[in-house]
């Protein structure tokens, strides 16, 4: 049995949680996710408790039994209290300003880019060097980061670029002088 599958979900009270067949839908105080899953595997809701049971031990039902749970568990904690992924600039000049929905980098090119959100996605600026994306998809919010920081990574000499709050960046040494030439 799966350790992440065979584990129950607490549902908070104020969440809803509906399932019509393989159909989940999650309502909370942030908003409202939907989700279709394998029909094969099933979902029970009992006593504020969310279940996921696999009807065999084949390989393909063993790996969708522990995916299932982690995406109902991520559903129910992003409508509860959501997600949020912080990011920022290193680099002397490098700045995000908010401009509208949209941020403007300023990031060592010729011309700033603007970056609009994806649906469900809501961007910030902490500063001019800080970026919080937040919202109550976690695989939104994290694809929205991940475009963010794929517009500069941090580079491996210098280390500057758009990077994750906390990331640590591995630098490489220059060029040494030649000796004897």
């Amino acid at each position: 049995m799966s350790r992440v599958g065979r584990m129950p979900i607490m549902v908070p009270p104020s969440v809803v949680v509906n399932i019509k067949g393989s159909v989940v839908t999650v309502k909370g105080g942030k908003g409202e996710l939907c989700r279709s899953f394998n029909p094969d595997l099933a979902i029970a809701l009992s006593d504020n408790n969310l279940t996921v049971s696999r009807p065999s031990d084949s390989k393909e039902h063993r790996s969708l039994h522990g995916l299932t749970r982690s995406l109902l568990a991520n559903m129910i904690e992003g409508v509860a209290s959501g997600f949020e992924k912080n990011l920022e600039i290193v680099g002397v000049g490098y700045k995000v300003e908010k401009a509208g929905d949209n941020l403007m980098f300023r990031i060592g090119f010729s011309h700033p880019v603007e970056v609009s959100p994806l649906p469900g996605v809501f961007l910030a600026t902490e500063g001019a060097n800080r970026i919080k994306v937040s919202g109550i998809d976690k695989e939104v919010v994290g694809e929205m980061a991940a475009k963010i920081r794929a517009i500069r990574p941090p580079d491996a000499y210098k280390g500057k670029g758009i990077r994750y709050v906390g990331e640590r960046v591995r630098l490489k040494p220059g060029k040494s002088k030649q000796s004897g030439k």
